[in-house]
């Protein structure tokens, strides 16, 4: 009987394959977790776009968690696993909507040397942009006074606004009381409520940009 060399039994495939299995999912398993990120993914988009058109159109104030979670089709529960408190989901809507709905560029009216026709170019965009947004920022503003995270999530939009009066001063020989004076009216110009009054009394965007322009090179010229 021909013998044969004795092999040990080491068992190095086996833990190699235990180790390769435990490294490396099996395409079915990476499949599923694709597909569940996928479907949070879809979950998330879909509450943060409910609360956001509840937003814009019945305010923060009266959006609740429950008429969010009937808009996206989905549970309460699910809701709050995406989203644990009211201040959450707003601060994901306030984000969303603002990446969406970008400002117009301060750099462009940096790039213009006259102050009044950089003024005049800035309340063209600003009050376009206004128009693009007003749902939105009526409801969101107006309930800044009545809801906490409603205020927080106007910030950023206040914040841009005083950096554009800055942006929009620059080259006025304004000292003293005149400055302060300028910056008053530029602010009021560049305010959301001074576009909505306008646009309500019936004054369309170039004649009110030209009129919110005047108003500032009066302010400038101004006796003290």
């Amino acid at each position: 009987m021909e013998s044969r060399p004795y092999v040990p039994a080491t068992g190095y495939g086996v833990i190699e394959d235990t180790l390769m299995s435990r490294e490396t999912p099996p395409p079915k398993r990476k499949y599923e977790l694709k597909k569940r990120a996928e479907e949070m993914a879809d979950t998330h988009r879909r509450i943060t776009e409910a609360a956001i058109e509840l937003h814009g159109t019945v305010g923060p104030s009266r959006t609740t968690m429950s008429a969010v979670a009937a808009r996206a089709g989905v549970e309460r529960r699910t809701l709050y696993r995406h989203f644990p408190s009211d201040a959450d989901l707003f601060a994901a809507c306030s984000s969303d909507y603002f990446t969406a709905n970008p400002w117009p560029e301060l750099d462009s009216w940096r790039a213009i040397r006259d102050p009044q026709q950089r003024l005049e170019r800035a309340l063209d965009e600003l009050y376009a942009y206004y128009e693009r947004t007003e749902p939105m920022f009526s409801n969101v503003l107006r309930d800044a006074e009545l809801v906490d995270f409603a205020r927080d999530a106007v910030a950023p939009l206040h914040a841009y606004l005083e950096e554009a009066a800055e942006v929009l001063a620059v080259g006025r020989m304004a000292r003293g009381q005149r400055r302060q004076l300028v910056g008053g009216a530029l602010r009021h110009a560049l305010a959301f409520s001074t576009w909505r009054s306008l646009s309500a009394n019936g004054i369309g965007r170039p004649d009110a940009a030209k009129l919110m322009t005047a108003l500032v090179e009066g302010a400038a010229v101004a006796k003290t």
